[in-house]
């Protein structure tokens, strides 16, 4: 998922003395040895550069400087073996050499160098998408949790999907959105619609109470980060909220805007429709919206499963998209509860979702899987 660069840090320079660098150093011993005995018309020290060279490639800066003097110094020790340390053509041959292996030295520190802010860069970025996007954990009361989670853009952890759960005295609440865009430009959405369903959900407030909450709030802040007036309407999160009853086989879900989620269970997938779906949050409770939570059943064993439409929405290689509902329903009947339960279900639908859309997502993805391993009353 991610990919890295190499760094020449002196953790790599060490592996690389081990391996790497006996290639130059054998060089600067084979040289002078051929050189001793080929005619004297026949001159093979220039190719001592080649030594440096390489090892810059492959090494740090400490690594590249010790080479380039040997190198200096066999090349020295050429002249001196033939008695033209003193001629014009030697005395280019060794400027260029040391030419050569200073410029090399001062790109490999520069390198270095680069590559040491990219590292603190991308730790400083790791630790603030992380804080942002934080994990599920794997259990909250009577459920079994899974999730899985690939923004678009490499070598990102967050983008525009996102997802949340908060435990209340006898429930379990989870929320699964997708902010307008994706990518890095859509990080500050993002944050707003956690930041608001982490400061509500955990209170006792029934569902469409939290879900006004998260409308009023995302509106505010989306409003706030607007450029322009004519934006505040193009911004908006589709979303589901359902809350899971610790005692209770059920699933209270408020939709807005977003795809229904699925409950797996006998070998098929039933969409939870809401029959009062409500528009995107953020767009300022348009035509005064009423929420209104819809309840499902839930029973034990039974998977839920909610994604974003990066999943549903992808596409194969003829523009046909992911058929979700027949193949979660055969990934749920693969992985029960008791056969490897909701991360066995995203592992199975993670590789057979990529192998249909060979390998490339053009939306960020999101899904959280969930089993109820306690009986209801």
């Amino acid at each position: 998922m991610f990919r890295y660069s190499f760094t020449a840090s002196p953790d790599t320079e060490q592996a690389g003395g081990s391996i790497l660098i006996v290639a130059p150093l054998m060089l600067i011993v084979a040289i002078p040895v051929a050189d001793y005995y080929l005619p004297g018309d026949v001159h093979i020290a220039p190719l001592l550069t080649v030594a440096p060279t390489f090892t810059a490639a492959v090494a740090g800066v400490r690594t590249t400087a010790a080479v380039g003097v040997l190198a200096v110094a066999a090349q020295i020790g050429v002249g001196l073996e033939r008695h033209s340390l003193g001629s014009e053509q030697v005395l280019l041959e060794l400027s260029a050499l040391v030419l050569v292996s200073l410029l090399l030295i001062l790109f490999c520190y520069l390198r270095e160098r680069r590559q040491d802010q990219l590292r603190r860069a991308r730790l400083i970025s790791d630790t603030a998408q992380a804080a942002v996007l934080r994990p599920l954990p794997t259990d909250a009361g009577p459920l079994r949790i899974a999730t899985e989670y690939r923004p678009a853009e490499t070598d990102t952890r967050i983008g525009g999907d996102l997802f949340a759960l908060a435990r209340t005295a006898h429930s379990t609440r989870l929320l699964i959105g997708d902010v307008r865009g994706k990518g890095l430009d859509s990080i500050s959405d993002t944050t707003i619609m956690l930041g608001a369903f982490r400061a509500a959900a955990h209170r006792q407030a029934p569902l469409p109470e939290l879900v006004a909450y998260l409308e009023g709030s995302v509106h505010w802040g989306l409003a706030e980060l607007s450029g322009v007036e004519a934006d505040v309407g193009e911004r908006f999160v589709t979303a589901a909220v359902v809350d899971i009853p610790d005692d209770d086989p059920v699933i209270h879900l408020v939709t807005c805007g977003h795809p229904p989620p699925l409950v797996l269970s006998g070998g098929t997938a039933t969409p939870m429709r809401a029959r009062q779906p409500a528009p995107p949050l953020g767009l300022g409770g348009l035509a005064d919206t009423t929420y209104a939570a819809e309840s499902f059943p839930f029973a034990h064993g039974d998977q839920l499963l909610l994604y974003t439409d990066g999943v549903s929405e992808a596409r194969d290689g003829e523009g046909v998209f992911y058929p979700l509902h027949e193949r979660a329903a055969k990934a749920g009947q693969e992985s029960s509860w008791s056969t490897g339960g909701p991360r066995a279900l995203l592992d199975r639908l993670t590789r057979d979702l990529l192998e249909y859309a060979q390998g490339r997502l053009d939306d960020d993805m999101a899904m959280i899987a969930v089993t109820r391993t306690g009986p209801g009353p």
